[in-house]
């Protein structure tokens, strides 16, 4: 027994030194201590078990929109953002955290013409990764994050979405000014910065659609004002948000995904061997990083009604934030969960979230992630660390997990 006080959200957050140095510290020591509790400084049941972070996100009764939280939940509320009176929920919202049926209506068709690209996307994908590693030929150190990780997911989202490519900086500009909409203790500054590239990608899709009208294209926009035509229930404003949405899910997240794959491996040398002799393993290889170390840290739900979670009671509005990343490494369903394996017997893992809210992006992310480890280690077989006893230079984002910069050797 210890008095040790429990962490707070803010605990679980890259502004803990400890918890940024190593997340498990404190993700372990909760789990075994209290898996379920209220925390005070959020509003919300923190669960950090597999089983009651898997009940949660499979739940399709639970809500995902903020203006159901009770007045309690601190941290859900923080969300709400100030708009006119008389303006859509769905103009405010993307899908991310939409209920239904406004959430079913606007992601389906959104869903059906993605997947659809990404089913045939995987030669373009080989070609930008190729055109990637092409200009870092003759180097013999660089920042893998910036050189190779940061531009392939802004370049196969911008492709897909049918982006002009000398749009592509800025791109990458707002795609970080808008994933602040995600982050609860944002300051005003940075507020203003998401504010600001949120207008610009408004105007920039706005244009985009227009232009698709006139002229369709191979691409995903061309695609959507095609189904707006043919009778699909979305607007212009949901269109435009929601594209918005994919940018933001389809560059930050996979950025950190390769790159925490990548010196994974480089720390694990056994575990990257397994990867040179077979690289029909690499799906295999991509759903251990995936558990092992996700780029995602939590997600949320909202009571619907009268509920039980991790054995706790919950009431219409209350909100429940689950970790996945605990959840990822609970020992009670992986062996020696600590440990990188991508030989290990699979078992789902929590990174990608579950029922009606999976991350919509999941099956590009793994396409772009499989080929660019493939593609890397082929490229330069003596890839390794400048510096593998330097302190890795983890972003502050809170609830994401990647690196500012990976210096690697060729």
């Amino acid at each position: 027994m210890t008095d040790k006080p429990l962490p707070t959200i803010v605990d679980l957050t890259p502004l803990n030194p400890v918890y940024q140095r190593d997340p498990h510290v404190v993700l372990d020591d909760l789990r075994a201590r209290c898996p379920a509790h209220h925390d005070a400084v959020s509003g919300s049941l923190l669960l950090t078990r597999y089983a009651d972070v898997r009940a949660v996100v499979n739940n399709r009764d639970l809500w995902r929109d903020p203006m159901r939280a009770e007045e309690g939940a601190i941290m859900q509320r923080r969300f709400l953002e100030r708009v006119p009176e008389g303006v859509p929920r769905t103009h405010v919202t993307s899908i991310l955290t939409l209920d239904d049926p406004d959430h079913a209506r606007i992601r389906q068709p959104l869903a059906q013409a993605l997947y659809a690209r990404v089913a045939k996307f995987r030669p373009q994908v080989e070609a930008l990764v190729d055109e990637t590693l092409d200009r870092l030929e003759g180097e013999t150190e660089f920042d893998l994050m910036d050189r190779f990780c940061v531009p392939i997911p802004i370049d196969a989202i911008a492709r897909i979405l049918g982006v002009d490519p000398g749009r592509l900086a800025e791109f990458r500009q707002w795609s970080e000014g808008v994933i602040q909409g995600l982050n609860p203790f944002r300051t005003p500054e940075q507020t203003v910065v998401m504010e600001q590239a949120s207008a610009a990608l408004t105007a920039y899709f706005t244009q985009l659609m227009e232009a698709r009208r006139a002229d369709p294209r191979d691409d995903l926009i061309s695609d959507m004002v095609g189904q707006q035509a043919d009778g699909a229930e979305l607007d212009d404003g949901e269109l435009r948000l929601n594209l918005q949405a994919l940018l933001v899910g389809g560059n930050l997240t996979t950025t950190d995904l390769i790159g925490n794959t990548v010196r994974n491996l480089l720390l694990n040398p056994s575990e990257l061997a397994k990867l040179r002799a077979d690289p029909g393993i690499v799906n295999a290889v991509v759903e251990e990083a995936l558990r092992y170390e996700p780029p995602v840290d939590m997600t949320g739900r909202l009571a619907s009604g009268e509920m039980e979670a991790g054995g706790c009671p919950l009431g219409p509005g209350q909100s429940i934030t689950v970790s996945l990343r605990a959840a990822n490494r609970d020992p009670e369903v992986f062996e020696d969960p600590h440990r990188f394996d991508v030989s290990r017997k699979h078992r789902p893992h929590m990174a990608f979230g579950g029922g009606a809210h999976i991350c919509i992006g999941a099956p590009l992310a793994r396409l772009e992630t499989g080929i660019a480890l493939v593609k890397l280690f082929e490229r330069f077989p003596n890839l390794r660390l400048a510096d593998p006893a330097a302190e890795p230079a983890w972003r502050s984002l809170p609830f994401f997990r990647g690196m500012e910069h990976l210096r690697v050797l060729v």
